[in-house]
């Protein structure tokens, strides 16, 4: 007789939009599907803005890991976005900007949303993989940084934007970098913000596998931006994973133009993980990643609460500037005037007033 289960959901309906929740068929290494088993796959839908998270998508990102987390026929989750340009690049700062901004108070409930958001991806109950589809930038940083296994396609690009849009990464950032990669690796991407490629991403240990969506002629190559051979250069620093310069640039540039985007092999390595992971004991697998969540989960608790106080307080001065530049600005300038900026503070100027105008970018979108 089959036993008849509770339900441990929240709601019923856990759908948001921006936020697709869908089972696939669980598979064994050889590729056959496993009846009654599956992978919970959760994808970030906002493609137009590079699937960075609205409000209303971070509700959804939490329920469905709860659903993940609860369905007994789920073995293990994939968190991804869609499309192959960004896996996510953080909070949509069109709602920041035009909302969020100058709100303190409502900023502060919103990240008691993130924060749910994040808790919940450290708390599911089953494997997580962050499928890397393209750019993880931000607050898409951080989400994937929660997960735990991070498997990219080899074009996307990482990163932290905090000091130069009018926050500071402690959505995870701050937390979860110094175990992954070093204290002085996690000052830098924390406090320059330059995005650094997949291969420098796998090299410093923040990935557990990269694989090659450039096809070319057919066939796949590795991503002609990024240096893929070590090699000294002139002061003895070994150059591995580094973004290209000058001409090589321009003939890495042009051979991306003649090739297409293929995310097969991203798709056949998710699987491997997802089939590998079938093929263990459940309780077993779930209580190791646990203890290995434990240095991230230790540090988030401790300091997200602290965090969102800080970031909501922040919407009055500086994150209401960074967000309108990068909302407002063109293309090319997203960024307030920093010199200005820090000259005018340093006269002692008042951001109650014109400060917030006189930083800003001096052309706008049309």
């Amino acid at each position: 007789m089959a036993r008849e289960f509770k339900n441990h959901d929240l709601f019923e309906d856990f759908s948001k939009p921006g936020v697709r929740f869908e089972k696939r068929p669980a598979k064994t290494p050889d590729g056959k599907s496993v009846p009654g088993l599956y992978n919970a796959w959760i994808t970030l839908d906002n493609p137009t803005q590079f699937n960075s998270y609205t409000t209303e998508m971070a509700k959804g990102v939490i329920l469905a890991f709860r659903a993940a987390s609860n369905s007994r026929d789920v073995s293990c989750v994939v968190f991804t976005g869609s499309g192959d340009k960004a896996f996510c690049t953080g909070g949509n700062t069109k709602e920041y900007a035009e909302y969020y901004a100058g709100h303190p108070q409502e900023y502060r409930q919103y990240m008691r949303v993130f924060n749910d958001m994040v808790s919940a991806i450290l708390a599911c109950d089953k494997p997580v993989i962050c499928r890397v589809n393209g750019m993880r930038i931000g607050g898409g940083q951080e989400i994937g940084l929660a997960c735990d296994f991070s498997i990219a396609q080899d074009l996307a690009r990482f990163g932290q934007a905090g000091p130069k849009h009018g926050s500071a990464p402690i959505g995870g950032a701050t937390d979860f970098l110094p175990p992954v990669m070093g204290a002085d690796r996690a000052m830098w991407a924390c406090v320059m913000c330059e995005p650094f490629s997949a291969h420098k991403a796998h090299h410093w240990g923040m990935l557990a596998e990269i694989v090659p969506a450039l096809k070319v002629d057919g066939k796949f190559v590795a991503n002609p931006l990024v240096e893929t051979q070590r090699f000294t250069d002139e002061y003895g620093r070994v150059i591995y994973g580094d973004f290209k310069t000058g001409e090589a640039a321009k003939e890495a540039k042009a051979l991306l133009g003649k090739g297409t985007v293929d995310l097969s092999l991203l798709d056949a390595k998710v699987e491997e993980y997802c089939a590998k992971l079938l093929l263990t004991f459940p309780e077993c697998t779930i209580k190791t990643i646990e203890e290995l969540r434990k240095p991230k989960l230790d540090a988030w608790n401790r300091n997200k609460e602290n965090h969102r106080a800080w970031l909501a307080l922040n919407m009055m001065t500086e994150a209401r500037s960074g967000f309108t530049a990068f909302n407002e600005g063109t293309k090319d300038d997203r960024e307030v005037d920093f010199v200005l900026l820090r000259q005018k503070l340093a006269q002692g100027q008042s951001w109650v007033g014109s400060l917030h105008d006189e930083i800003q970018p001096k052309a706008k979108k049309r």
